[in-house]
């Protein structure tokens, strides 16, 4: 199986973990989502391995995916996904209570305030953002990207990658106060809240 990797116009490599995507949500995750109330809305859900977990565990929650084919795949799953985009009209906007931006989906759209901010919109008073982050050390960067998977590569988009440190500034520009920081092995995540 060939490497697919998010080659950055900053000269780094992220090397996109798709088995992880594919398969069920991990334990951490899992832990993740036990903290998550619903309604849920996962954001760039891919084939929507947190959407089903989160129904499993009986759980209201919804995926949205700009891509079509992981919609066709997460539905093919069962699990209940609509193609579209953070920035595009979205159901039940301002009465989510937990908003899920894992797996990099910090990334989405090249700039993270925009993101959070957008995020802030979508969820209830009191709602809760659930972020992964990269490491502590790593400095918030807006990119330029592409998907490379053997010798196929897509167009350039934008992207960002914000620091586990950084996180409590980003969020508030986004109207979000940080809650909880923590680590589960090299994965860092954050939760954050919109104000009552």
């Amino acid at each position: 199986m060939s490497r697919t990797q998010l080659v950055c116009d900053d000269g780094s490599i992220i090397v996109l973990d798709v088995h992880r995507f594919m398969c069920a949500a991990t334990p951490e995750e899992k832990r993740l989502l036990a903290k998550a109330t619903s309604p849920v809305l996962d954001i760039g859900c891919g084939p929507g391995r947190h959407v089903l977990a989160l129904a499993y565990s009986g759980k209201i929650a919804l995926g949205i995916d700009p891509a079509p084919s992981a919609v066709a795949l997460a539905h093919h799953r069962g699990a209940t996904v609509i193609q579209r985009s953070v920035f595009e009209h979205l159901p039940a906007t301002g009465r989510w209570n937990s908003v899920l931006l894992l797996d990099g989906n910090i990334g989405i759209g090249g700039d993270p305030v925009a993101l959070l901010t957008r995020v802030a919109e979508l969820l209830s008073y009191g709602g809760v953002a659930f972020v992964e982050l990269e490491a502590p050390g790593v400095a918030t960067s807006l990119l330029r990207a592409r998907i490379q998977t053997g010798g196929k590569v897509t167009g350039f988009f934008a992207w960002a990658r914000v620091g586990a440190d950084d996180i409590r500034r980003v969020g508030a520009r986004g109207g979000l106060t940080l809650d909880e920081l923590w680590s589960v092995g090299p994965r860092w995540f954050a939760s954050l809240r919109r104000a009552l």
